[in-house]
């Protein structure tokens, strides 16, 4: 089974899709999280953990119409401080949203880097030796699509649930 072309996701009020849906020009996905630049490295993993408010919009059909990410500091300048600022920021970008509402959304993949950072859904394909050796399971062909960088995981059978 492949991706669909667009991917249906589930609102699931006080848990980690709580605040997507509807609005008056289509979808929105948006969320506080933490993101890390692509191929970082070293022990110092506190000061390449920044933490964001993000609002991706989308058209009726579910296709990407843009995004705002802004990073509101590090773990290592402390991250309660920037979890805050970063859903205060996020509850005013939401509040300007009209007639919005909270529900399931289905949105096609796509991909925003920012700073050295992937923002997005993202097919993927697991490349796993034991899985081709397994073609009786249809439902899991190692072909997945992830959302960045929240890490929710979405798979058949595509009805809105996700692994994180």
């Amino acid at each position: 089974m492949s991706v669909p072309g667009i991917i249906p996701i589930r609102h699931e009020p006080d848990y980690r899709t709580s605040t997507i849906g509807r609005w008056q020009g289509g979808q929105f996905f948006a969320s506080v999280t933490a993101a890390f630049p692509e191929g970082w490295s070293g022990d110092d993993w506190q000061s390449q953990k920044r933490w964001c408010a993000v609002l991706h919009r989308f058209d009726g059909a579910g296709r990407h119409l843009d995004s705002r990410i802004r990073f509101t500091g590090t773990t290592a300048d402390g991250e309660e401080k920037a979890i805050d600022a970063a859903r205060l920021l996020l509850a005013e970008w939401l509040n300007a949203l009209p007639e919005r509402q909270y529900q399931d959304i289905a949105i096609a993949p796509f991909e925003v880097r920012l700073e050295g950072a992937l923002f997005g859904l993202v097919v993927e394909e697991d490349v796993d030796e034991a899985d081709e050796e397994d073609e009786e399971d249809e439902e899991d062909d190692g072909v997945r699509a992830e959302f960045h960088p929240d890490g929710l995981g979405f798979n058949a059978p595509w009805n809105g649930s996700y692994d994180t």
